[in-house]
């Protein structure tokens, strides 16, 4: 029994992530994986777990100490190699695994790495986390019998990504920011109909032609250049581990998770006409509008793709779709947040109905929001400040126009405002929409009243 005692930092909301070398070693993941395998049979799940990783600089070492810490444990470990977190996903699903992890930095700098985790085919997140780190405290137990080997499955994922895929014959630039999608990509984009360009698809731990977030609209310039140039119908970007999407359409608009959710969901509600469609507590009212009109069920929740998957298995939701380009599809799919099959099922929409997402967009009414406002606020005081937020706002608000599932979120006739503590950053985050510039400008002065009432001054920059 060894010993190990995690730096606090890491053991987050979602997953565990640090920086490595400073709050994240390679001595941590060889706990993990020990630590990971004494909850699976703490549990009396089975001993088999797949481990993956991405193109970071890092991730192979983090990974090796891992797979390491996994057999000391008495786990027989499937090594899966470099790819997308999805890869992982459906990994773990078509081998029947009882765990599954990625080490991954998702969209975070080159420097940060750390791991997702699946355990018994549920995320594990949250409280089992805060368990790993008391199962390493207090000195996790090695035991005989485990084992590591490869396992091929890229070619099994490609064919399950591309299986009865009609794309149409569309223009589509990919946007793989030399993260781990890149292979996936170049691979599926044979497979499919239509002119399809990658960029970046060389995996480069480095991200030397920019950062992977592909809701900073910054990150998309390049492809929206591109899109642009080539006269393109589309243009489809990706994160590090290849999880989350971010789309630019025929005119250069950045298309937000929430309205791709919306998209999609006017072909998935014709199969599940009345269906729960999960969208997260930063997205729009008009999102929603758009999901009931056809005739869907929609329905918010807390942010972070832990929390929406869970919520999604639990109330059998065959959509559900976050601002930050997480869109998790149930429908005909596995319910996970694959990036590269949501890309795929967009086209086969468009081709399917004749509408494009540059239509859909056209579609839509002016709406007026900001985007997601960043409030600096300490970790340990985050969650007391929305106390005492939730407590001011509840004394003047009805009860019918107000949410407190993930934050504060306040309704009036003509828009919201949200404010909520962020799991992966010390800060809050703000966001509001009105249907008027006047009536954002109001809303935004109701965020700095609220906030001013738990002490933290702020003014919106302009």
């Amino acid at each position: 029994m060894t010993n190990h005692i995690f730096h606090p930092s890491i053991l987050r909301a979602y997953d565990i992530r640090g920086i490595v070398d400073e709050t994240l070693s390679l001595a941590d993941a060889w706990s993990i994986g020990l630590s990971f395998a004494n909850c699976l049979d703490k549990r009396g799940h089975g001993n088999h777990v797949v481990v993956g990783r991405d193109g970071r600089l890092s991730s192979m070492a983090l990974a090796t100490a891992l797979c390491d810490g996994l057999v000391a444990g008495g786990v027989k470990v499937s090594n899966i190699g470099c790819g997308p977190t999805p890869m992982l996903y459906y990994a773990s699903i078509s081998l029947k695994a009882d765990g599954a992890i990625q080490v991954t930095g998702s969209h975070n700098p080159p420097t940060h790495n750390g791991f997702k985790m699946m355990m018994n085919g549920d995320v594990f997140f949250g409280e089992d986390i805060q368990e790993l780190g008391i199962i390493s405290a207090n000195g996790p137990k090695e035991k005989s019998g485990g084992s590591l080997k490869m396992a091929s499955i890229f070619n099994s994922y490609i064919d399950r990504l591309v299986t009865g895929a009609d794309t149409g014959n569309y223009n589509v630039i990919w946007d793989c920011g030399n993260g781990a999608s890149g292979p996936a990509t170049i691979a599926a984009t044979k497979e499919i109909s239509g002119t399809h360009t990658v960029l970046f698809g060389n995996i480069d731990g480095h991200f030397p032609n920019h950062h992977p977030n592909p809701v900073d609209p910054k990150t998309l310039a390049i492809l929206r250049q591109s899109v642009a140039k080539a006269e393109a119908d589309l243009g489809i970007g990706f994160d590090g581990d290849g999880d989350r999407i971010g789309i630019v359409d025929a005119k250069g608009r950045q298309v937000s998770g929430d309205l791709l959710t919306a998209f999609l969901a006017q072909d998935i509600i014709q199969r599940h006409p009345g269906a729960p469609i999960i969208l997260d507590v930063k997205s729009s009212d008009m999102a929603m509008d758009l999901i009931r009109a056809e005739g869907g069920n929609a329905q918010i929740w807390k942010t972070g793709h832990s929390y929406m998957k869970t919520r999604m298995k639990a109330i059998k939701a065959p959509l559900a779709g976050e601002m930050s380009g997480h869109v998790f599809i149930k429908d005909g799919f596995y319910g996970f947040d694959d990036a590269l099959y949501v890309g795929i099922r967009v086209l086969c929409q468009m081709a399917k109905t004749g509408q494009s997402i540059t239509d859909f967009i056209d579609s839509l009414p002016p709406h007026y929001a900001t985007p997601e406002l960043r409030i600096d606020c300490p970790d340990d005081a985050k969650f007391v400040v929305m106390e005492q937020i939730a407590k001011y706002v509840s004394m003047k608000t009805a009860s019918a126009n107000l949410t407190l599932i993930d934050g504060v979120r306040v309704r009036i006739d003509d828009g919201w405002w949200l404010v909520r503590a962020s799991n992966t950053e010390a800060a809050l985050v703000a966001r509001a929409e009105g249907k008027t510039p006047l009536i954002l400008a109001k809303l935004v002065k109701d965020i700095e009243a609220a906030l001013a009432t738990a002490g933290l001054e702020w003014t919106n920059p302009k």
